[in-house]
């Protein structure tokens, strides 16, 4: 998983890859390509 300040150009990279907010942290999943996992600050 990648730490990263911003996600926007994350997000983009597949078309799966979806933003969601869990406990006070904003991450990207992505359920077809685990690989594209990435969490923010």
């Amino acid at each position: 998983m990648k730490v990263r300040n911003s996600l926007r150009s994350l997000k983009n990279r597949h078309r799966d890859c979806r933003v969601v907010r869990r406990k006070g942290r904003v991450y990207v999943i992505n359920k077809s390509q685990k690989r594209f996992k990435a969490r923010q600050g």
